[in-house]
């Protein structure tokens, strides 16, 4: 008798075992819970697939590294910067090349015509210049399309994915500051690991 009773209970063990862990988290945790009397879906959210790191920073950083705290503005314009270089079937390296630049130039923030205190009349995430051929005033503050014209510069740099960061953005941006690109690196890996794929 206590050697039947004893299959019984690991019977049902066995089951339970079973049907929380073989059958998978969706499983184990898509059961409904009880609100009110009524039964009520639980969402399970599947994990996004992650950004290879590795590719973000293929030569580590150079130098200190800045940061900066982000408005809801700034990272609505990482966002932009990112669907841009999806758009123009480019990588993860080129959006960090991008936000690195943008985060200098603009402190990711989209600026109009800034008086007295403007780089002649530079504009816009990048602070490019329409009397430069960048665009006109509303293309180069248009966050898509200053990213669009960024990116088709950054293509014309021959091997720019082996190059520095500082000198990728410095070619394409033609700064008077051309090292202080690199310190941004670290900052714009980390938003385009977190925004990539959300």
């Amino acid at each position: 008798m206590n050697t039947i009773m004893r299959k019984s209970v690991l019977g049902v063990a066995g089951l339970a075992f079973a049907g929380g862990v073989f059958a998978g988290p969706a499983a184990a945790h898509a059961a409904p819970t009880v609100e009110s009397g009524k039964p009520v879906a639980v969402a399970v959210q599947a994990e996004k697939p992650g950004v290879d790191k590795a590719k973000l920073v293929p030569h580590g950083v150079q130098g200190a590294q800045s940061r900066i705290d982000l408005s809801d503005e700034q990272v609505g314009n990482v966002k932009a910067i990112i669907a841009g270089t999806k758009k123009a079937g480019m990588d993860e390296r080129a959006a960090v090349v991008s936000i690195a630049t943008a985060l200098q130039e603009s402190k990711l923030e989209n600026l109009g015509h800034l008086g007295d205190r403007n780089d002649h009349d530079s504009q816009g995430l990048f602070q490019q210049r329409p009397s430069s051929g960048w665009g006109t005033v509303e293309q180069i503050t248009d966050p898509e399309y200053s990213t669009t014209a960024f990116l088709k510069g950054l293509k014309q740099v021959d091997g720019w994915q082996d190059m520095p960061l500082t000198e990728a953005a410095q070619t394409v941006q033609v700064s008077a500051y051309p090292d202080h690109y690199a310190q941004w690196e670290q900052q714009a890996a980390d938003l385009v690991a977190e925004h990539w794929n959300s």
